[in-house]
C-alpha cells in the first residue's frame, strides 16, 4: 500500500470516528429536553424580551410643572409637553417644594419651572426665561430628556417669535440635580455593585449546592441526622455574609477609584442589601433543585441574570421600555435594589423616600425563599 493510500485510509478512519462522535452528541442532545430548552427556547425568550428593553429612546417621561405664572402662555406650553410623545404630566403646582420631593422620590425625571412673570413678559413682547431641572442620576438619560424638553420649548419660542413683531426670545436654563457633571460612572457603579452581589448570592449558591449533588455528598448529608433547615442555613449563610462583605469592599473601591458619592445612610443600604440577598439566595437554592449538573445550573442562572440585567434599568432607562416592560420590571428584584442603591448613594434618599422598593424586596424575599425551601424539601425527599 502506497503512502498516499495510507494517508487516505487514515483520513477516512478519522472522519468516520469523528462523524460517529458527532452523531452520538446530536442524539444525546436531542434526548436531553433541558438542553434543547437551553439551546432554542431560552435564547428566543431573551431575544423577544431584551430587544424591547435595550433601547436608549425615552418615551413617556414623567414631568412636574412649577407654574408660578398661571397664565394662558404657561398653560399653552404645558399642553405642548403633554401633547408630545416624550412626556406625561405628573403634577402642576405654583410652588417648587412638591416638585422637588417628586424628583427626589424618583416619581418624575424633569421639572419645568415657569417664573411668575412668564406670561406678562411674553404678552408685552419682552424676553423671558424658563428653567428645566432634570434628575441627572443617569447622565445619558438626563441628556436625552433635557434635549427633548429644550426642543419643545424651542418650538414654542419659535411660534411666539413668529407672531410677535419684536421677536421674543426665551432663555432656556438647564440644571441637572444629583449628578450635575452627568458623570455616567456615578450612575453605573452602584448598579454594578448590585450585580456583583447578585452573582455571589445566586450563581455561587446554585453552583455550590449542585456540586454537592454531583459528587454525591448531598445524598450523604441527607442521610445524616442533619435537618434540612440546618443544611440550608449552613449552605446559604456563608454566601449571605460574603456578599455583604463584597458590597462593602466594592463601596470602598468605588469611592477610591471613581470618587463615588456616598450621600445617604450606609446602614440603610446594607439593610436593603441583606433583604435583597435573601431573594438572591432563594433563587440560587431554587435553581439548584432544577439542575443536576453545574453546567445546567450555569445555563439556568445565565438565563435569569440576562433578563434581570436588561430589565432592571441597569443599562437602559425603564422609562424607555413599553408599558408591559415597565410592569414586568416591577417583578425584578434587581431593579428595586439598584433603585435603592442609586438613591441612597447619589441622592442621599432615606427610608421614607424608598418605602415602595423596600416593601417590594421584603415581599419578594418572603415569597421567593419560601417557594425555594419548599421545592428543595420536595426534591430532597
Amino acid at each position: 500500500m502506497t503512502g498516499l493510500a495510507v494517508r487516505r485510509d487514515r483520513a477516512r478512519t478519522w472522519l468516520r470516528i469523528v462523524g460517529t462522535l458527532i452523531r452520538k452528541e446530536f442524539r444525546q442532545v436531542s434526548r436531553d429536553r433541558v438542553m434543547l430548552v437551553q439551546i432554542f427556547a431560552i435564547p428566543l425568550i431573551q431575544l423577544l424580551i431584551l430587544a424591547n428593553a435595550a433601547t436608549f429612546e425615552i418615551r413617556d417621561s414623567r414631568m412636574f410643572v412649577v407654574d408660578e405664572s398661571r397664565s394662558a402662555a404657561s398653560r399653552d406650553l404645558t399642553r405642548r409637553f403633554e401633547a408630545s410623545q416624550y412626556f406625561s404630566l405628573a403634577g402642576v403646582s405654583a410652588h417648587a417644594r412638591p416638585a422637588d420631593e417628586s424628583l427626589l422620590a424618583g416619581d418624575v425625571s424633569l421639572i419645568l419651572h415657569l417664573p411668575d412673570d412668564f406670561g406678562r413678559r411674553l404678552a408685552r413682547g419682552e424676553p423671558t426665561s424658563v428653567q428645566i431641572v432634570v434628575s441627572a442620576e443617569d447622565g445619558a438619560a438626563a441628556g436625552i430628556v433635557a434635549g427633548y424638553a429644550r426642543t419643545i420649548v424651542g418650538a414654542y419660542a419659535a411660534t411666539v417669535t413668529a407672531s410677535t413683531p419684536s421677536g421674543v426670545p426665551i432663555d432656556i436654563r438647564t440644571r441637572g440635580w444629583y449628578n450635575e457633571a452627568l458623570d455616567y460612572q456615578q450612575h453605573m457603579v452602584p448598579g454594578i455593585l448590585v450585580v456583583l452581589v447578585t452573582i455571589i448570592g445566586t450563581l455561587l449558591t446554585a453552583m455550590n449546592i449542585v456540586r454537592e449533588k454531583e459528587i454525591g455528598t448531598l445524598e450523604q448529608l441527607n442521610a445524616t441526622p442533619l435537618t434540612r433547615s440546618e443544611f440550608i442555613a449552613g449552605k446559604l449563610l456563608p454566601f449571605w455574609i460574603l456578599a455583604l462583605l463584597e458590597l462593602g469592599f466594592g463601596l470602598v473601591a468605588a469611592r477610591l477609584a471613581f470618587d463615588l458619592p456616598i450621600r445617604g445612610s450606609l446602614l440603610l443600604l446594607f439593610a436593603a442589601g441583606g433583604i435583597y440577598l435573601v431573594v438572591a439566595l432563594g433563587i440560587g437554592l431554587w435553581i439548584s433543585t432544577l439542575a443536576e449538573t453545574q453546567q445546567q445550573a450555569m445555563f439556568i442562572t445565565y438565563f435569569f441574570l440576562m433578563i434581570n440585567l436588561f430589565m432592571s434599568g441597569l443599562f437602559t432607562p425603564i422609562a424607555s421600555m413599553p408599558a408591559w416592560g415597565r410592569a414586568f420590571a416591577e417583578l425584578i428584584p434587581l431593579k428595586h435594589f439598584i433603585e435603592i442603591s442609586r438613591a441612597v448613594l447619589i441622592k442621599g434618599a432615606g427610608v421614607d423616600t424608598l418605602a415602595v422598593p423596600l416593601v417590594a424586596l421584603v415581599v419578594m424575599a418572603f415569597v421567593v425563599f419560601a417557594v425555594a425551601v419548599r421545592q428543595y424539601s420536595k426534591t430532597a425527599s
